[in-house]
Order: C-alpha cells, then sequence, then structure tokens
C-alpha cells in the first residue's frame, strides 16, 4: 500500500495531465456541436473498423470447419451421383424393368463415407503411405477404398483404434481396375515409381476407342471402389509389347502433394462378396 502511494504521489503530474485532458474533451464535446459531430464521426469509424477486423478473424477461424461442411457434402453429392449411375447401368441392361426392382436397387446403394484428415504422407519414396487420423472405433477396417475431392487416393492397409494407414496410387504395391469413361473394356492401373503426377494404365485392349484427355475412371470390378470414380486424364499412349494392348500415360486427378482430407468408401456388401469369391476359388 506504501509503494502504492509513493507510485501515486511519484506521477500526480501524469494523473492530473490526464483528468485535466477528460475535463476538457467533456466539456468540448458538450458545448461545442461541430467537435461533438466530428468525435461522435470518429467514434463510429473506429467501432467500424475494430468491428471489421474481429469479422475477418471470427470467419478465418471458422474456415476451418466451414471446408470440412463443404467436403462432407460434396462426398454426400458424389454419392448420390455413383448411386443414379449404377441405376442407370442396370436399366441401360435391361429396359423391361419392375418399379419396385428399381426403387429397391437405388434404396439399397451399398456404399457410404467417412471423413478424415491426412496426418502423414510421403510423395518421393518408391512405395509410399498415407496416414490418416480415423481407426477401427470409427468404423474403418482395412481393404476399404479412399478418395479426395479429385479422385482415387488408394486403399486401406492397417488399422490401429484411432489411425489407419493407406496405400496410395503412388505404390507399385496398389494395383486399381480403370476403363475409359463411356467404355466397357478395362485396364490396370499402377505407378512406375518416377513422377507423382502420371500412372500407367495397362493391358488396355487395342480396339477400345478414346483420346488424349479422356477421363479415366474405376471399372468397379471390385469390392472396394465402386464404378465411376475419377482417376485421371489421358495425356498419352502408347503399344505395348503385345501388339492387342496400350499403355496409357493418366495424369492423376488427386494431387498427393496437397493432400490434407480424404474420404473412407464403406461397402456394405463387401464382405459377402469376398467370402462368395474365395469359396469359389477353393474349387479351382
Amino acid at each position: 500500500m506504501r509503494k502504492l502511494l509513493e507510485f501515486l504521489v511519484r506521477k500526480r503530474h501524469w494523473f492530473l495531465f490526464v483528468l485535466l485532458e477528460i475535463i476538457s474533451f467533456t466539456l468540448i464535446y458538450r458545448d461545442h456541436a461541430y467537435q461533438r459531430n466530428v468525435m461522435f464521426s470518429s467514434a463510429n469509424v473506429i467501432t467500424g473498423y475494430v468491428s471489421s477486423v474481429s469479422g475477418y478473424i471470427t470467419s478465418y477461424l471458422n474456415l476451418r470447419e466451414i471446408n470440412r461442411e463443404l467436403l462432407e457434402r460434396n462426398g454426400q453429392l458424389e454419392m448420390e451421383l455413383l448411386k443414379l449411375q449404377d441405376q442407370l447401368e442396370v436399366m441401360q441392361a435391361d429396359t423391361v424393368l419392375f418399379t419396385g426392382f428399381v426403387a429397391d436397387s437405388i434404396e439399397h446403394f451399398p456404399y457410404s463415407f467417412i471423413m478424415a484428415d491426412v496426418v502423414n504422407n510421403s510423395v518421393t519414396h518408391l512405395s509410399n503411405y498415407i496416414t490418416i487420423n480415423k481407426g477401427r472405433k470409427e468404423g474403418v477396417e482395412p481393404d476399404m477404398g479412399v478418395v479426395s475431392e479429385r479422385g482415387v487416393v488408394g486403399i486401406v492397409s492397417t488399422v490401429s483404434d484411432h489411425f489407419s494407414v493407406v496405400i496410395p496410387l503412388l505404390n507399385p504395391k496398389f494395383r486399381l481396375s480403370c476403363k475409359v469413361l463411356g467404355s466397357s473394356y478395362f485396364g490396370t492401373l499402377g505407378w512406375n515409381g518416377r513422377d507423382a503426377r502420371f500412372a500407367n494404365l495397362d493391358e488396355l485392349p487395342r480396339h477400345v476407342e478414346f483420346e488424349k484427355g479422356d477421363t479415366i475412371v474405376t471399372s468397379g470390378y471390385s469390392a472396394v471402389f465402386p464404378a465411376g470414380i475419377v482417376v485421371g486424364n489421358v495425356v498419352d499412349y502408347e503399344k505395348q509389347h503385345d501388339d492387342n494392348f496400350y499403355s496409357l500415360k493418366v495424369e492423376l486427378a488427386t494431387n498427393f502433394q496437397a493432400l490434407n482430407n480424404v474420404r473412407i468408401i464403406k461397402n456394405y456388401r463387401q464382405a459377402e462378396q469376398k467370402h462368395l469369391e474365395q469359396e469359389a476359388k477353393k474349387n479351382d
């Protein structure tokens, strides 16, 4: 208390100056209309500026949540599109369909997705891997497909309670069945370990019609990815050693060097399909 009093006495001139300034501004504001308007306008400008800065800061802090909501909504729309494409292919295959069958097919589309963030990623090794922050407790299991907002990423390899490791397209261990959009013929897409932007689609029959710039999509001939998910675009092609096939150079749709968010695709019929295929192989 004593030190406080000594401080106030020592700085009394400054306190007196501040008090007199406050009294002066009060008198000016009360007795002069022009000065009052100027001060009022200045106060409004300062208040508006502070509110604007505060609004920018709040908007910036909310961008992450807004981005996640947009990604989730985009995933839902993509699933709806795949569902409609699946139903369209069924209707084109058989034009004599009962309405009940069509409705049942749409209702029981067997795919859904789980959002996840990338927590570790590599693109410069021969065998690259991606770690995501969702695991067994969120419903993630091995052999689930993984996609970004642009296209295919890879397949879940190993799962713990809270994390999963993904084998991406940038890993020679991962081979993906793909086709040219609009075609029924498929080949196998793989990475040659060189450029993270490109992969090769091999064993595509020579009679398949395509052009540079055409879109490559998943064929649907697996229990991992539904048909029609974008993989990339054709940038070049050449004949394979066997003249009956083409090898296409594909520019990948997913930018693996800037990968932050992914969606894990859950196929509710995957276990049934794999079990049936394994049973069939026992007869070989």
